[in-house]
């Protein structure tokens, strides 16, 4: 008995007929399309979710103005910038004008 082999152009009309049944994508030449990454689910929402929101000092003390709350590190960084101008270490004055450029350099 001699066996019956199947046509290529056959095999083809039936991947093509399974790809439109399940709902995948049809690809002959097997070339990479990253289908596997977009299928994927995204991360990052959960890696949002995952780390608790920051505290910040500053915010609340704007939110809440009765509660008279301090920034320590604001002050220190405010104090640090006037000795520094005092001593002639700040930062330079910025132009409000080309003419006052050109007087600078």
């Amino acid at each position: 008995m001699a066996a019956i082999g199947v046509r290529p152009s056959q095999l083809k009309a039936l991947t093509r007929l399974r790809c439109a049944i399940f709902q995948t994508s049809y690809n002959p030449t097997s070339m990479r399309t990253g289908a596997k990454y977009l299928r994927a689910r995204l991360r990052g929402p959960s890696m949002v979710n995952y780390y608790p929101p920051v505290i910040n000092i500053a915010q609340l003390a704007r939110q809440y103005p009765e509660l008279e709350l301090v920034d320590e590190d604001e002050e220190q960084r405010l104090q640090d910038v006037e000795d520094r101008k005092k001593r002639g270490k700040g930062a330079p004055k910025k132009a409000k004008s080309k003419d006052d450029l050109l007087l600078s350099e």
